[in-house]
């Protein structure tokens, strides 16, 4: 009998595995609580042929919004900081500032997506990639909210 049946897919051969203070970092948890989090399997980690954790960055994008907030009023909050709903939250790979536009790229998932903001806001906001990062969606126009 298998232990566990609902296991999540491996992590693929190309992601990027953190060491569990890496992960603890990005999602602004304490070590000890992501020692805790991998022996309940609350979040999957692959081992290496020395026995030590590693995280597969998917896994740490997965939970990167529920720890922002404990409850669901802390979460509602959160989310009402600025008047628009359709807030998706990722992390920054790319920002190429020319002139005076900046273009930056978020992962979201296994998605990307794209939003041109002024080059003052990307300063101003210290964007850089790796950083967590939230697009807020407004009809036809993406803004990008630093978290």
């Amino acid at each position: 009998m298998a232990k566990n049946s609902k296991r999540r897919p491996p992590a693929s051969e190309s992601e990027e595995l953190l060491k569990p203070r890496e992960a603890a970092l990005q999602l602004r948890i304490s070590f000890p609580t992501i020692k805790q989090w991998i022996y309940a399997r609350k979040i999957r980690s692959v081992k290496t042929p020395g026995g030590h954790h590693r995280i597969p960055q998917s896994e740490v994008d997965r939970l990167l919004f529920r720890t922002r907030a404990k409850t669901a009023p802390e979460r509602e909050s959160l989310m009402r900081r600025v008047s628009g709903r359709n807030q998706l939250v990722g992390r920054i790979e790319d920002v190429r500032i020319s002139g005076l536009m900046a273009e930056v790229t978020l992962s979201i998932g296994s998605q990307q997506i794209t939003s041109i903001i002024t080059a003052r806001s990307a300063r101003e906001m210290q964007l850089k990639p790796g950083q967590a990062a939230a697009a807020l969606i407004k009809a036809t126009e993406v803004m990008i909210l630093r978290v």
